[in-house]
């Protein structure tokens, strides 16, 4: 009985103790597939980030390379000649691949003469087309220059037009596994809509496009003539004067000796009365004085 009593408690402290064991074994598994399981996670997360910031950085990084901007000038030149100033610029343009918008030439009076152009410059030319027009200029009275930074309006229209297509996809996906009409009709509706935003964002963008692509530039161009009176042969000419004079002189002679003979004759009747009258008269006081 003692033999047996013994090993039952052998045998009991031995299970003991291996269930001791196996359940430090268990906990210290728990606690390393725990540590293990939070440090995968954390490396998810700071995989996660570098994502996320090398992402953000390679997004800045475009938008700071590959910036947008709408260029504008406005110059206003006193010029030595409107049109040999105005001839130049137009074959700048030209050089530089730019196209004139507008152009318009105001004559107030032989002293003076303005105009005004609108051109538009390739943007890699900006700089040396304003520095080329600057050079026809006697005087510069303005010049103003702005920029318009369109960078985040143009990413903005890219992602609304990259979901749009993300839409029309599915959309068109829809339709191709469309069975009823009605869904057919209403599916057809909604991509007529996505489409035409579609295009609405895509002319924005190419406006945004050209407006960076190209820059505008105005030019108002002033000339102010001095006039200096030269000899004019053609107003000296001497004898023609002198012909001219007498020919007025001898004019004016004969209208005063017709007029004179006009008066006499056509007064001739009354001439006569009167010149009788006093010839009446004078016989008769002298024959009354001789009376006396």
């Amino acid at each position: 009985m003692k033999r047996k009593a013994i090993f039952i408690l052998l045998l009991s402290f031995f299970i003991g103790l291996m269930t001791a064991c196996s359940s430090n074994d268990s906990i210290g598994n728990a606690k390393m597939d725990s540590t293990v399981r939070s440090d995968e996670v954390g490396v998810k997360k700071e995989l996660d980030n570098s994502m996320v910031e090398g992402s953000a950085d390679e997004g800045s990084e475009m938008i700071a390379t590959n910036r947008m901007i709408i260029h504008k000038a406005q110059l206003q030149l006193n010029v030595k000649s409107f049109e040999k100033a105005r001839l130049s610029i137009e074959k700048k343009v030209s050089k530089y691949g730019g196209y004139i918008v507008e152009s318009n030439v105001y004559r107030e009076n032989e002293k003076s003469v303005n105009g005004r152009m609108t051109v538009r410059i390739p943007e890699e030319y900006f700089q040396s087309f304003l520095t080329d027009a600057e050079g026809e200029a006697a005087d510069i009275l303005e010049r103003i220059v702005t920029g318009e930074d369109i960078t985040e309006q143009y990413v903005d229209l890219e992602s609304r037009m990259k979901s749009k297509r993300v839409v029309e996809e599915r959309l068109l996906e829809f339709m191709g596994n469309a069975e009823k009409t009605e869904d057919l009709l209403k599916i057809s509706s909604d991509l007529a809509g996505v489409q035409e935003e579609i295009e609405i964002i895509v002319g924005q963008m190419n406006y945004l496009k050209n407006q960076t692509s190209y820059s505008t530039i105005e030019i108002t161009m002033y000339e102010n003539q001095v006039i200096v009176p030269g000899v004019d042969g053609k107003k000296l000419d001497t004898w023609a004067k002198t012909k001219k004079q007498l020919a007025s002189s001898t004019n004016s002679l004969l209208a005063t000796g017709s007029g004179l003979v006009v008066f006499v004759i056509g007064n001739l009747p009354i001439t006569i009365l009167l010149v009788l009258v006093g010839a009446g008269t004078y016989f008769f006081v002298k024959k009354k004085r001789k009376k006396k």
